[in-house]
């Protein structure tokens, strides 16, 4: 039974997160946090006979994360509006459930008292004190939401590469801070742009362009990139953190970011194959690959379709690669079925999202079911084995973020200028209802019986046996079933515009 009792003053809900493409791609509303909701509401213990765990979000936050206690029903289950889990029927195994910790994440966080933060990192990453989230990715270098613009090798020469301030004060610190309360965290780190001085305007004049956005990675530097992530990963490791993947470039068909580089697909294949898979053999490291780390539509640009897809067709690069990685601003997540469909032995992980000014991204009462429908259950339906959303926590101004980048933009959390005061946003509550049921090694399983519109779940079947049942509600009433695994059976309600996750052996 989870009890948290936080020392943060306050905890107040409202509706999302952050990011480097702030934008209008996918519209979405939600309403201003409520200052009156307390820092995690007080549980009642559970009765001896409960067998199964609820935890419960509403839209209007009357149920803010709210624990409570089914038991198992008695006799034959003749409920006509049953779930039925098929534990036989497997699809794939879960890695996690997380948000990124920027440099602008990890320095709001050092502004809180040690007690407050260890508060608060307990409740959002301890698996046994709080919801579990257990999957974070990370920037390699500077990105919209850092201190500074910075690679880790700004001075030419490979031999000049260094960690900096950003990652040995503010981002690792935090780090080992989270490792110590959950040792099974998964990194993904991910770079907005090469050092400058790798950098070219384009393929044909490769003239240097000394600018933090734009350009592109200048062939006869492939080796010394490679290298550089090399060193990166190495450098993390020296301080006691395993990087478990990266992606090549964040958002590569992105020209226009604080700090950002063009990879079409044919630069990306080329890269992997001959310099950056290799090297990570060679320096006998595991670190996954994933591909692309970039929209459903592939910006619109007809001769990127298919990104992962065409880079997977080379059978030299596919082999350096897991899967590929996606975000949601712009397309429509059914593209998932599709790249899986086309190339089901690869891995989908989705990467990043985030809310803010252009789709009300604060209010609760319509981001948190859509936000369940697209950006968790709507993206492990369709075979992603994890979903890591945007900047943990921003400050009351948004940030703090690099000029060029997202000014406007929530993060899972945000923290006011008292750096006590919490608002968590729908990304904080869908985050911790998938890590609170689905835990690392889960695999999805197979549902059949009750459906009706406006209600959306997954099923998945945990390592330790237990099974977990997560289940958003669009309705405007509460939505009434029963759950059976074969063994047993129980009746639950998903309230109107709620969020449920169920969990038992």
């Amino acid at each position: 039974m989870l009890k948290i009792k936080l020392t943060l003053a306050t905890i107040f809900a409202a509706g999302a997160l952050s990011l480097a493409a702030c934008g209008d791609d996918h519209k979405s509303t939600q309403e201003p946090g409520n200052t009156d909701n307390p820092a995690t509401p007080e549980n009642p213990e559970a009765p001896a006979t409960a067998d199964v765990r609820v935890i419960t979000t509403t839209a209007n936050r009357s149920k803010d994360l709210t624990e409570s206690t089914i038991s198992f029903s008695k006799g034959d289950n003749m409920s006509p509006s049953t779930i039925k889990l098929n534990p036989s029927e497997e699809f794939q195994s879960i890695d996690g459930f997380g948000a990124a910790i920027t440099g602008s994440t990890a320095y709001n966080l050092l502004k809180m008292t040690p007690e407050d933060r260890t508060a608060f990192l307990k409740q959002t990453f301890s698996p046994t004190e709080g919801y579990g989230m257990n999957y974070i990715r990370i920037c390699i270098g500077a990105s919209d939401f850092s201190l500074s613009d910075y690679t880790c090798c700004d001075t030419p020469g490979i031999e000049n590469f260094a960690l900096t301030d950003e990652e040995t004060k503010y981002v690792i610190p935090v780090l080992k801070e989270i490792l110590a309360i959950n040792p099974n965290i998964k990194i993904l780190g991910s770079p907005w742009t090469a050092p400058r001085w790798m950098k070219v305007n384009n393929l044909t004049d490769l003239q240097p362009i000394d600018t933090w956005n734009n350009g592109q990675l200048n062939p006869k530097y492939y080796d010394d990139y490679a290298t550089y992530f090399v060193k990166w990963i190495n450098a993390f490791k020296d301080n006691g953190i395993t990087v478990n993947a990266i992606t090549p470039q964040n958002e590569p068909l992105n020209r226009g970011n604080s700090a950002s580089m063009y990879m079409g697909w044919e630069e990306q294949r080329d890269f992997v194959k001959n310099a950056l898979g290799p090297k990570l053999r060679e320096a006998g490291l595991d670190t996954k690959i994933y591909a692309f780390d970039h929209n459903y539509n592939y910006d619109n640009l007809a001769d990127q379709k298919s990104y992962p897809t065409r880079i997977y067709a080379d059978a030299d690069a596919s082999k350096y690669l897991a899967g590929a990685a996606y975000h949601n601003y712009g397309g429509n997540v059914e593209e998932l079925n599709t790249v899986h469909a086309a190339n089901p032995d690869k891995e989908l992980l989705f990467t990043e999202s985030t809310a803010g000014d252009w789709n009300d991204g604060s209010n609760l009462q319509t981001r948190l079911v859509d936000d369940m429908e697209q950006i968790a259950l709507g993206t492990v339906n369709r075979w992603c084995r994890g979903s890591i959303i945007w900047n943990l926590m921003l400050d009351s101004k948004r940030g703090p973020w690099r000029p060029g980048g997202c000014s406007t933009g929530f993060g899972a959390v945000d923290i006011a200028d008292d750096y006590k005061t919490i608002r968590r946003n729908s990304f904080y509550y869908i985050m911790a209802h998938m890590s609170a049921g689905a835990k690392p090694g889960a695999v999805r399983i197979g549902t059949t019986g009750f459906t009706t519109n406006g209600l959306t779940y997954s099923a998945f079947k945990n390592t330790d046996g237990s099974y977990a049942l997560i289940l958003s509600n669009r309705k405007s009433e509460d939505v009434k079933c029963t759950v059976d695994d074969g063994s047993n059976h129980f009746s639950a309600t998903v309230p109107a515009n709620g969020v449920v996750t169920l969990t038992w052996k």
